[in-house]
């Protein structure tokens, strides 16, 4: 008789527990599911837009969802900005078994980046794809683009190391689509794509290998897991070969110089909406990325990484802040000039990750934000001369800063913040990284970053020196850029300024995340919420 009550009684318990549960979950409603919403949207969008298959409904839907996608990032933001982070579980299977989506100042702030570039470029694109892409294609165009954005979002989002495997593919998979429909106008992008694929997949295989020694080593897959083992075992050499591997792998999804031969083409022979998503979102996931291995699963104290970080990463990015400025400097195509300029960008951002300072690696953080609105900028402004000039050789654009002059002093303003100049957004990173450097008695490498940021001005200028100081062409088209194409140009022109006169929002969002990873995320503490 008292095991039946107590046997009630537990019942009852288990009852109530449930119901209080249930009750929470109903009062959390849709902003408790954000963490899995803002990757589920878009990606449950694509197939929806394949299955309607009409072109006036395409462009709507996928529009809609990218900008559910930056409400619910910038809803996600607002709530971690005060140090805390959001552990999701999907299924209701708490980690380390089930899948964790773990959002915090971090990937918060990467999921604003991709997020707000994608809402930006697509009314752009509408008239872009028009001119580059056949109306049949518009349907798979818009289609790839969602699964690329959910891609890049999911790899934000996510706390297991191999379902950020699963939506780096499902990214790289769309991206290399995209990139290849350039053919229409140009059939280099073919080959490129091709050569796009085989190095993507090099970087995959690496990285999923590197994942797979570290399973073997701590049999678990999810991220802060990860960590507190990892933290045990500094002299495993299982876990060492993982690190190696990661790092390579993730080098070549990040383009970081000699691993970078990937990305030259990729944005000069894709479609011109492609080039500009790319350029600002594709690389600067990839870093966070980095970021994520490197300061959370092992940490800035673990002893293989400080050596990888100081002989490896570091003389890399310095070579890649000088070389690929230079190559720049001696092209003929401005998109190609562009693709060369991100590489060295990407130096910048790896620089302040190799200095192992949190003012650095806040930089770093600043930097992906900042360089994103400057090339989405560049690149659309390259788009919109494609569109009336035809082409993006120099020899294309001459004296085109007469015929269209409000695409064109977007596209100065935009250079402005490439170079770094102070009231312009590219100069808050930078400063960032010299007041980095200086702080560790780095001097030198302050001048090193002044220095290569003046190779800059040499590249820029010649692009202002051919668009205002040369006739223009006879048959250029004489019409300024459509409306579509101009708003979104001046919104991110403006942006540059905007976040470089007042910066206070993305330092103080980048000073959170870069205190967060310094001091490793996994000591954080977690708020719950629906489905956890």
């Amino acid at each position: 008789m008292s095991g039946q009550a107590a046997g009630d009684a537990l019942a009852g318990h288990a009852a109530g527990a449930a119901e209080a549960a249930a009750a929470a979950e109903r009062a959390l409603g849709l902003a408790g599911h954000l963490p899995v919403l803002v990757v589920l949207v878009p990606f449950l969008a694509a197939p929806l837009a394949v299955l309607l298959g009409a072109r006036r409904l395409t462009w709507p839907i996928t529009f809609a969802a990218a900008l559910f996608s930056l409400a619910a990032a910038l809803s996600l933001l607002s709530g971690v900005l005060g140090g805390d982070a959001i552990s999701y579980h999907i299924g209701g299977w708490a980690p380390p078994l089930g899948i964790e989506y773990r959002i915090d100042a971090a990937n918060a702030f990467v999921m604003v980046i991709v997020s707000a570039i994608a809402v930006a470029i697509l009314p752009y694109a509408r008239a872009s794809i028009a001119a580059e892409i056949p109306a049949r294609q518009h349907v798979l165009f818009h289609a790839l683009f969602l699964l690329a954005l959910a891609g890049l979002l999911g790899v934000a989002a996510t706390g297991d190391a191999f379902n950020l495997f699963v939506f780096l593919e499902i990214s790289s998979l769309a991206t290399y689509v995209l990139v290849a429909m350039g053919a229409y106008r140009d059939k280099r992008a073919l080959t490129t794509a091709f050569s796009y694929l085989l190095m993507g997949t090099t970087g995959a295989t690496f990285f999923v290998i590197g994942i797979g020694f570290l399973y073997m080593s701590t049999g678990t897959l999810n991220m802060a897991d990860l960590a507190q083992i990892i933290a045990q075992q500094p002299g495993n050499r299982t876990i060492h070969a993982g690190f190696a591997f990661i790092i390579v792998g993730m080098g070549l999804k990040v383009a970081m110089y000699p691993l970078h031969l990937w990305l030259p083409g990729a944005y000069t022979y894709a479609p011109s909406a492609v080039s500009a998503f790319l350029a600002a979102t594709a690389t600067k996931v990839a870093v966070y990325v980095l970021l994520r291995f490197l300061f959370t699963v092992f940490g800035p104290q673990y002893t293989f990484e400080a050596a990888e970080l100081t002989w490896v990463i570091l003389p890399l990015a310095l070579l890649a802040m000088f070389a690929a400025s230079f190559i720049a400097i001696f092209q003929v195509n401005f998109k190609k000039m562009l693709a060369y300029s991100s590489i060295a960008q990407i130096g910048y951002m790896l620089l302040g990750i190799a200095m192992l300072s949190q003012t650095a690696l806040s930089g770093t953080i600043v930097h992906l934000f900042n360089h994103a609105i400057t090339k989405a900028t560049l690149f659309m402004v390259i788009g919109a001369y494609v569109l009336r000039a035809g082409g993006a050789f120099y020899r294309d654009i001459e004296g085109i800063g007469r015929v269209m002059p409000w695409t064109s002093a977007a596209g100065v303003i935009g250079g402005l913040s490439l170079i770094g100049v102070p009231g312009t957004a590219g100069f808050v990173s930078k400063w960032l990284l010299v007041q980095g450097a200086l702080e560790k008695g780095w001097w030198w490498m302050a001048l090193l970053v002044v220095a290569s940021s003046l190779l800059a001005v040499v590249y820029v200028w010649k692009g202002i020196e051919t668009a205002y100081l040369r006739a223009p062409r006879d048959d250029v088209d004489r019409r300024e850029a459509p409306l579509t194409m101009l708003v979104p140009i001046w919104i991110m022109a403006l942006s540059t300024i905007w976040f470089g006169l007042s910066a206070e929002w993305t330092v103080g969002a980048a000073g959170t995340a870069a205190e967060a990873l310094m001091s490793g995320a996994s000591e954080l503490p977690i708020s719950g919420g629906a489905g956890h």
